[in-house]
């Protein structure tokens, strides 16, 4: 009788025991392919396409900031007289056409044209960095999305378990060898196992909706599963990080380029002492008198210059103020590149703690947790082991499971934030 209410439960413990990898299979049709996946991403996203369009328009801003001033083009009368509005009364009278064009001091316009090409600069590290950032989101999103696959994938091999656990107990129950709390203990397992697949369900449509977002398509369009490599042994110092950061981020490049263009600003800000000025002719033609006296037609010639007369109030304050956006901005940037190697710092010890943690669950714990579930079966089998010690050997490899395919998740996000801080990839 044993070896007939057992037969099935034997059966059924290769499926239980696979190893993490072997988990992993998915048919080739249904997998979701992270590099197809980020492609979609850089192509598709609405705001990294905005991101572009705007580094688009920075670009025609240079020439706009280096280009003159536009001319004044003035038509006028000249000394008409009011009694009679007549254009042949007064030898003074005449119509005149003027030119005038403004030129800024020189150095002022290359100073602007500069400024504007750092904002443009700034503009286009700035679409680098949230490229970056989509990348990482979409890396992140990926893996929740593979831990989900894997939850699952585990939850439903535990209830085809459960489910002849709760047949075995009930046999067993039948011909008097089993207790009803067993038969009762199995049956609430199976219904917590069958709650947290309707759980992770969930979990897996608001992923789902996310990873949508960020490649523009509906938000219930159905992904295939995600698959995660087995991590590769990796050997990083922080040190090497910080020096890597430092030369292909983005976000400290657009920093390194505002605190270049505050020293622009300064430069600028000192050439505003110096005035402005302006060149103009004009063209004055005159009517013959009405008491015949030839009307001669005038040119003019006419040179203006700005007087920086409130320099104290205006030009020096403006200097004083540029240096001091100026050191502002160097102490912002330096924030900044602390907070990127804290940053990495926290994403290197997440890494290395989740490595360790995946060779201790793959060569030790859940070898160990299959080896008490195979010695639990058999103990229960000779009646040496009661229900409850066996359910909890199940239930404990089930999630030793979990937890082994979150830190692979937790280890793949940890690799998507160090290449987001360094912007580059391992």
């Amino acid at each position: 009788m044993n070896k007939i209410i057992f037969a099935p439960l034997l059966l059924l413990l290769p499926l239980l025991l696979l190893s993490p990898f072997e988990a992993n299979g998915q048919t080739s049709d249904s997998t979701l392919v992270l590099d197809n996946l980020i492609q979609k991403v850089l192509t598709k996203n609405p705001e990294l396409q905005s991101s572009y369009r705007e580094w688009e328009a920075s670009k025609t801003r240079i020439s706009q900031q280096e280009a003159l001033p536009d001319p004044t083009l003035s038509l006028n009368l000249m000394n008409l007289p009011v009694n009679s509005f007549a254009l042949d009364q007064e030898p003074m009278t005449g119509k005149q056409i003027s030119l005038m064009q403004p030129f800024p001091f020189p150095g002022k316009l290359h100073l602007k044209g500069d400024i504007a090409r750092s904002t443009s600069e700034i503009t286009l590290h700035q679409h680098q960095e949230l490229k970056n950032q989509l990348i990482k989101k979409t890396k992140q999103a990926y893996y929740d999305l593979y831990y989900i696959d894997q939850a699952l994938r585990t939850v439903v091999n535990n209830q085809e378990l459960l489910k002849e656990f709760v047949e075995i107990v009930e046999t067993r129950y039948s011909v008097g060898k089993g207790i009803q709390q067993d038969v009762l203990r199995a049956q609430v397992a199976l219904s917590k196992m069958i709650d947290r697949e309707l759980k992770l369900r969930q979990q897996r449509e608001g992923i789902q909706a996310q990873i949508n977002a960020l490649i523009n398509e509906p938000a219930d369009a159905q992904l295939g599963k995600a698959v995660a490599t087995e991590p590769e042994p990796r050997e990083h110092e922080l040190t090497t990080l910080v020096q890597r950061a430092d030369s292909t981020s983005p976000i400290l490049a657009a920093w390194k380029t505002a605190v270049n263009q505050s020293g622009q600003r300064v430069d600028l800000a000192l050439k505003d002492r110096y005035p402005d000025f302006g060149i103009g002719v004009a063209y004055t033609q005159r009517d013959e008198l009405k008491n015949g006296m030839p009307g001669y037609d005038f040119v003019s010639a006419m040179f203006n210059v700005k007087i920086p007369l409130f320099y104290n109030k205006k030009q020096q304050k403006k200097v004083q103020e540029t240096r001091i956006k100026q050191s502002s901005m160097e102490y912002r940037y330096q924030n900044v590149a602390n907070s990127v190697e804290q940053m990495l710092q926290q994403s290197l010890t997440n890494l290395e703690k989740n490595r360790r943690l995946i060779d201790l669950y793959q060569t030790g714990i859940i070898p160990q947790a299959e080896k008490s579930l195979e010695s639990s079966m058999a103990g229960y089998q000779n009646n040496k082991v009661d229900f409850l010690s066996l359910l909890d050997s199940e239930l404990t490899l089930f999630q030793f499971r979990l937890d082994y395919h979150r830190f692979v998740a937790d280890y793949q996000k940890a690799v998507a934030e160090i290449e987001a801080l360094t912007g580059t990839e391992f």
